[in-house]
């Protein structure tokens, strides 16, 4: 299965012009996203994703993200699995997000 992805300068710039064109969900441990996340995102962890989908809108782009991209293409494959059709991978993680010199924030938890 082909996973969608998008660069972290590209996601920056849609971001900055309509901050509510995508869903950007982390889905790194607590412990990691506690460091600082990208604008925006909302802190799923991978494992708690199954039992959290309610939170997921289907009706607008999804982007997920982790360290490297490894665990967000997981996230997307099954997401896909569960029916979403609009699920996002961003390319390199916040690893290519920090590589890019853009910001990270501190995170917005979901309840």
């Amino acid at each position: 299965m082909m996973v969608k992805e998008i660069e972290a300068i590209e996601l920056n710039e849609k971001i900055q012009i309509n901050p509510d064109e995508y869903r950007v969900i982390d889905v790194r441990e607590a412990h990691e996203v506690a460091q600082g996340t990208i604008p925006g995102a909302t802190h799923i962890p991978l494992k708690t994703l199954p039992f959290r989908l309610d939170e997921v809108e289907a009706n607008k782009p999804v982007v997920f993200l982790c360290h490297s991209g490894m665990r967000s293409a997981h996230a997307c494959m099954f997401m896909a699995q569960q029916g979403f059709e609009n699920v996002i991978n961003l390319r390199g993680g916040v690893l290519s997000w920090a590589r890019s010199g853009l910001s990270f924030v501190q995170p917005q938890m979901a309840s």
